[in-house]
């Protein structure tokens, strides 16, 4: 049983022949709202009750059988579909669509007692086991085969159903580290179809430094990731293995399902932004990427000494801008309800959070937004965890109304669409793209060098900027046109080849505005570095060399004098030494190499280059970097205060507010609020006509 990586490349093969045009979403309708429910977890005579309340809410569609594999297949080969079709009955018997889950992060325990195999094995030898979910490994040979098979009896019962909406495929797929038997093999066999020779893997992983040589494909094992001073090329190989892994399985399961579906019906499925690890833009067989977003859980972040009641003012928008790009259609498929129970700290949301969270997923273009989930359970893992309704099943939580008012107001918004209108020209000047590749920030993220560095942050310094401008941020990938955007930023872009330093020349030759950034450049796509000077394949692009890189104590900022103004450095900074015609914007203060240019621009054919060799501790240098190049392309900037987001979308303008404090909108005395009105409070929304 077996899998091939012929069988894998024909599957998607097909897939780039039958993929679907992913917009089937009316653009009147603006987006649409759902819910998760779980008919299996509830006595049959509530469920009448309980989707006609879900109507009465103002709900669009319902989502179903996301963890119901055992209900679905409760022996091997005996198939029970009467349940769920009762309840796709009543669904539509009240007007709600479906959302169709293939149930495969939760095998049923049969399946698990007959082939232990399935589970996955740590690297210490440990096994998962049955009780929990996504315990099973994408790398196993058996599970693959049989969860097809599951899928298609599912794909076969439903792909025709016009009640049927659209498939969200597994549950938050992210990439699993598994140390069994299949996993080991399918890892040899990733990297033999690779690199075809075992030289070439001893060349790509440079394994003549520590005696690590191979002599064949049978002695490579799987990378051990605890262990100290592990061979970084191949666990960056074994990052790509285990992201190809999952995409491949999504991409089996969009096989089977579109083999029968209607052509009405889009396939998806619900990523968390933070455990996507690349693999997301890889699932070529999904219509369309959605997101998984929870805003509350812990964490003291948030704006003001209860911020933590609202959350991180980007959360949002970075997922927004970077699921919203992929395929230019997203929804969110599970968006916080309320109060969790599986954060350390499980704060009740600020009244007014949970719309303020709706209109912001909206105001970035969303199609759609699925809540999870409809009913508070009464038993399971998750009994503190809110829903649209308490554990009574009937009574409306606080949250739940929030929706309820969402729903309402997106309706009020119908009656004043046109769908002819365009953005303001000022917005879509300010439009930046973020050029970024996950497999940067694993191999930075392996090699730091200095506790200081977060690829993560260093990326957030550049964004947090852009939105303050009032700015639509699109994160793009090497796959994208990068003449569209007229000001492109590739922070800490530390991986690169020939070609994509070609192709960035050739943007700024053709016009283009590049903003590179400290890290840029230094290594090959296997994670070396060049048998060259440091950083060299950028040299001609930026203007200068890279003489020596320093990192300091935490205790010990320097300082970067830029504009008359100093900023706290300690993580990363690059000596630079610029060419005649490339200016110094910025030097360093306060060491042995001071005054030496840590800032420089370069004006290159009819376009320019910036490079910010240095990191800075907060997110204000990078700021005034932006705001001085915006400046001298004549890019008009807003200048949003802490907290306060601007977006629009299909001719509406959606200011959203995160701050602890009262705003005053930057808008004209004779705007037309729909919602809201120019002062904007806490937690506040306000939409008006463009």
């Amino acid at each position: 049983m077996k899998k091939t990586f012929l069988l894998t490349f024909l599957l998607l093969l097909r897939l780039g022949l039958t993929a679907q045009n992913p917009d089937r979403f009316n653009p009147k309708d603006l987006t649409i709202v759902g819910t998760y429910y779980y008919p299996e977890h509830w006595d049959e005579s509530q469920w009448e009750r309980d989707l006609k309340q879900i109507k009465e809410l103002g709900f669009d569609f319902v989502h179903y059988a996301e963890f119901a594999w055992a209900q679905l297949e409760p022996e091997e080969g005996v198939y029970d579909f009467a349940w769920l079709d009762k309840a796709v009955d009543i669904a539509d018997k009240n007007g709600l669509k479906v959302i169709m889950c293939t149930s495969t992060a939760t095998p049923p325990v049969w399946l698990v007692r007959q082939h232990p195999d399935v589970l996955i094995e740590h690297e210490d030898g440990t096994k998962m086991d049955h009780g929990a979910r996504q315990h099973p490994s994408v790398s196993n040979n058996f599970y693959r085969e049989y969860s097809m098979k599951m899928i298609e009896k599912l794909a076969q019962h439903y792909g025709n159903d016009k009640r049927i909406m659209g498939w969200q495929l597994d549950n938050e797929p992210r990439p699993a580290q598994d140390y069994g038997k299949d996993a080991q093999q399918r890892f040899r066999d990733y990297v033999k179809a690779k690199y075809q020779t075992i030289e070439a893997v001893n060349k790509a992983w440079g394994t003549a430094f520590w005696s690590q040589v191979y002599s064949g494909f049978s002695e490579i094992n799987i990378p051990r990731l605890s262990q100290m001073f592990m061979n970084s090329h191949q666990i960056l190989d074994y990052h790509r293995f285990t992201t190809d892994e999952m995409a491949g399985f999504l991409d089996e399961q969009a096989v089977l399902i579109r083999k029968y579906a209607s052509p009405q019906q889009w396939i998806t499925t619900n990523y968390i932004p933070e455990y996507s690890d690349g693999h997301l833009r890889k699932s070529n067989g999904l219509d369309f990427h959605s997101y998984t977003r929870y805003m509350v859980f812990g964490e003291d972040y948030g704006i003001g000494r209860k911020g933590y009641r609202l959350g991180p003012v980007e959360r949002i928008a970075k997922a927004n801008d970077f699921f919203r790009t992929i395929d230019e259609v997203y929804g969110v498929m599970e968006l916080q309800p309320g109060q969790v129970n599986w954060g350390k700290i499980n704060s009740q949301p600020l009244p007014g959070a949970i719309r303020l969270w709706l209109w912001h997923v909206f105001a970035g273009g969303s199609k759609f937004t699925c809540t999870y989930r409809y009913r508070q359970p009464i038993y399971g893992t998750e009994l503190y965890h809110y829903g649209i309704v308490g554990p009574d099943g009937v009574t409306p939580t606080k949250s739940g109304l929030e929706y309820s008012r969402f729903i309402k107001e997106i309706a009020q918004l119908r009656k004043e669409y046109k769908g002819d209108t365009k953005n303001p020209d000022s917005y879509e000047k300010r439009r930046t793209a973020i050029l970024y590749n996950h497999e940067n920030a694993w191999e930075m993220q392996r090699n730091r060098q200095t506790t200081e560095w977060d690829t993560e942050k260093h990326i957030d310094k550049y964004y947090n900027a852009l939105k303050n401008f009032g700015a639509p941020v699109d994160f793009i990938d090497e796959r994208n046109d990068f003449s569209e955007y007229n000001v492109m930023i590739a922070p800490a872009y530390e991986m690169v080849d020939r070609e994509l330093v070609l192709r960035w020349r050739n943007y700024v030759e053709q016009g283009g505005n590049l903003v590179l950034t400290s890290r840029t450049g230094h290594k090959s796509r296997n994670g070396q570095l060049f048998e060259a000077p440091f950083g060299e394949p950028i040299y001609s692009l930026i203007g200068a060399k890279i003489d020596f890189y320093d990192l300091l104590q935490p205790r010990t900022p320097d300082q970067i004098a830029f504009d008359g103004r100093k900023y706290d450095w300690t993580s990363w900074g690059e000596i630079l030494v610029p060419e005649v015609n490339t200016e110094t914007w910025a030097t360093y203060e306060g060491d042995f190499y001071e005054g030496s240019p840590a800032i420089i621009f370069h004006r290159l054919g009819k376009g320019t280059v910036t490079y910010v060799g240095v990191d800075s501790q907060n997110e204000q240098m990078e700021k005034a970097v932006l705001k001085k190049l915006y400046g001298i392309l004549n890019i008009t900037l807003a200048d949003l205060p802490e907290g306060l987001h601007i977006e629009y979308r299909d001719g509406f303008g959606i200011a959203v507010n995160y701050a602890d404090k009262t705003y005053s909108l930057p808008l004209p005395a004779n705007t037309k609020y729909v919602i809201g009105s120019k002062d904007i409070p806490t937690a506040g929304v306000s939409v008006w006509k463009k």
